[in-house]
């Protein structure tokens, strides 16, 4: 089975280095960057929707399954775009899943993004995490990699000025969704992205047009589209994708593999209860960075708290050693006992007799 979501972030990167010297690198072409920037907010509003597929082998066989959100978000007071992609299969009964979270601007321009990968083999194991993030002029990457029991952690650093017209895993699922919107494929669509090595290569767009799709029962016409990565150092990869009248994703398949994602029903046919697709939200990078947020707020609250009250760790450490001196097997019986005589310092408008119920 290939793996769910194809890997074009860095992964071959030398620890510590910045991308090949700028008279080097290769660009994006104009009708991509006029493409990236024409993008309207209508369009973007028709591309908020979920979809999901499962991914099937030659003889029908389920492997898996893949999804794709997107919707608005704000990133440090920032409107953005806020896409999350995720697959889980296994590859000849071991478990494996890759996980895609992207912030991107209006014209998909790519703020930061986080993509995880997992394979889980009988002896070891591989995991590999790479995140991208702008910062001060430069998209800083952090790699690392799992193998067994042995890390592997990597860094690299690209100027934002050299990065124009650039998509990752989680920009090319949003700009396909608005290419198959506007059904049809600019000519000369260029784009840059990240090979294995870490070295900037081209990514074109071509148009496959129309053809007949069965989804659920149904015959519907599709619109076709072909990406194909150039790297730097390896043969073309290609894939191959095909998206309803609506931009949901109804087949994506990499050319040559003998694995399929495929659109088992229409959105239509699911509106009656759309299958709920369970998130860890450990792996996922809005939430887990919510968590921690809310974390540090709630123990800076708690921490200014105590020191403002220096007598709540006082009373907490008297009962504490008197419980442990007593020992006594009713703890709760004990501690009514304990506190008991604090309620009498209660002020008069806090008795019962002032509550109007």
């Amino acid at each position: 089975m290939e793996a769910p979501l194809e890997d074009e972030t860095p992964a071959g990167a030398l620890a510590g280095t910045e991308g090949p010297s700028h008279g080097e690198e290769l660009k994006a072409s104009d009708e991509a960057i006029t493409f990236m920037s024409s993008v309207e907010p209508a369009e973007l509003q028709k591309c908020v929707f979920p979809d999901s597929l499962v991914t099937v082998s030659e003889g029908g066989r389920d492997l898996g399954k893949f999804s794709v959100t997107v919707e608005f978000a704000r990133r440090v007071q920032q409107p953005c775009m806020l896409l999350h992609a995720q697959s889980q299969g296994a590859i000849d009964g071991s478990p494996c899943g890759t996980t895609v979270t992207a912030y991107l601007t209006t014209d998909l321009e790519v703020l930061e993004e986080d993509y995880h990968e997992y394979v889980k083999l009988e002896g070891h194991s591989l995991d590999k995490r790479c995140y991208m993030v702008q910062h001060d002029g430069q998209m800083v990457i952090d790699k690392v990699t799992t193998v067994g029991e042995e890390v592997t952690k990597e860094t690299a650093s690209y100027p934002t000025s050299v990065l124009r017209g650039l998509v990752t895993e989680g920009s090319i699922l949003l700009l396909m969704r608005l290419i198959a919107l506007r059904k049809k494929t600019p000519e000369h669509m260029t784009f840059i992205s990240f090979d294995q090595g870490l070295h900037i290569m081209h990514t074109t767009f071509n148009e496959l047009g129309l053809k007949q799709l069965e989804v659920g029962g149904e015959t519907v016409e599709v619109f076709g589209m072909e990406r194909i990565a150039h790297s730097v150092e390896d043969s073309p990869t290609t894939w191959q994708c095909y998206f309803l009248d609506d931009g949901h994703l109804a087949s994506r398949v990499q050319v040559g593999s003998p694995v399929t994602m495929r659109l088992l029903q229409l959105p239509s046919q699911l509106e009656k209860g759309f299958e709920k697709i369970p998130l860890v939200w450990e792996e996922d990078m809005q939430m887990h960075s919510k968590f921690l947020d809310r974390k540090e707020e709630l123990k800076a609250d708690h921490d200014s708290y105590l020191r403002q009250h220096p007598e709540i760790r006082a009373l907490i450490s008297d009962f504490l050693q008197f419980l442990l001196l007593r020992k006594p097997d009713d703890v709760f019986q004990f501690a009514r006992k304990y506190f008991l005589p604090f309620s009498a310092r209660r002020p008069p408008e806090s008795s019962l007799k002032a509550s109007p119920f």
